[in-house]
């Protein structure tokens, strides 16, 4: 797999789960998107999650991971998880764990000012994610929407602390577009950050916080299955970049989106 210097930084490389039923909330996802397991870097204890047998998602026991919050994390590749942690301080964010070994590399959990967690990684990346790798061929079954209060504070807050101001435009860029700032990685929009229109001050009621969305050919239908599975059907997405989506809750009460592809 490709190092973390060889791709875009910044770019999104994973999401993954900590779970304090690792078997329970494996069978949710399995049921409500059809995926199968692998194991992950030797561990019983972390499950690699699989999409049309490509690798889309990690799964670890709560237990391997203290004080990591009980949601989806995204993971954003950087050279450097040391430089990364440092420059996330300077800017007003917070390092909570880390940074630490994991499996083949090293990684950091953090938040960003208005307390919105991600995760640094520093190490090698799955090529089907791409993380802006051209012609990767990524499964594009992953959008990532950062919800938050300032589009602009968080757009410069994340460039400058992931490295996204360090690349060429014609790798990594930003574009404003109804009212969010869009991600794109050689090309290709894959994230957005949204805080309101331009001309709205910041909502102090808005929980700032990452949102991932998996894109399924029917997302009725994985919503209809989520819930027979034991999940909370929340509502609809309340801003996507991606079209009209389904917000849930899973078995252990993490939140996710659906969205058609």
């Amino acid at each position: 797999m490709p190092a973390a210097e060889d791709v875009v930084q910044g770019a999104p490389c994973w999401v993954s789960l900590a779970a304090p039923d690792l078997a329970m909330v494996k069978d949710f996802y399995a049921a409500t998107l059809g995926w199968r397991y692998r194991p992950g870097f030797g561990l019983d204890e972390y499950a690699i999650a699989l999409s049309d047998e490509a690798p889309l998602a990690g799964m670890g026991a709560a237990g391997r991971a203290p004080g990591v919050p009980r949601a989806w994390s995204v993971h954003f590749a950087v050279s450097s998880v040391d430089q990364a942690a440092d420059r996330v301080r300077e800017r007003g964010g917070t390092v909570a764990v880390g940074p630490l070994s994991f499996g083949p590399g090293r990684m950091a959990w953090a938040t960003d000012p208005d307390g919105a967690p991600f995760v640094l990684w520093e190490g090698p990346v799955t090529p089907r994610w791409g993380a802006g790798r051209p012609g990767s061929g990524s499964s594009r079954r992953v959008w990532l929407d950062l919800h938050t209060r300032d589009t602009f504070a968080a757009a410069i807050f994340y460039s400058q602390a992931l490295g996204w101001d360090t690349e060429p435009p014609e790798r990594c860029a930003l574009r404003y577009e109804d009212d969010r700032e869009v991600l794109e990685i050689h090309g290709h929009a894959v994230a957005s950050l949204y805080g309101g229109a331009v001309d709205q001050a910041p909502d102090p009621k808005i929980r700032p916080r990452w949102q991932v969305t998996f894109r399924t050919p029917n997302a009725e239908e994985a919503a209809g299955r989520a819930v027979a599975a034991g999940g909370v059907l929340v509502g609809p997405v309340r801003s996507t970049s991606i079209g009209p989506g389904l917000r849930l809750s899973d078995v252990q009460g993490t939140l996710f989106a659906v969205a058609d592809i």
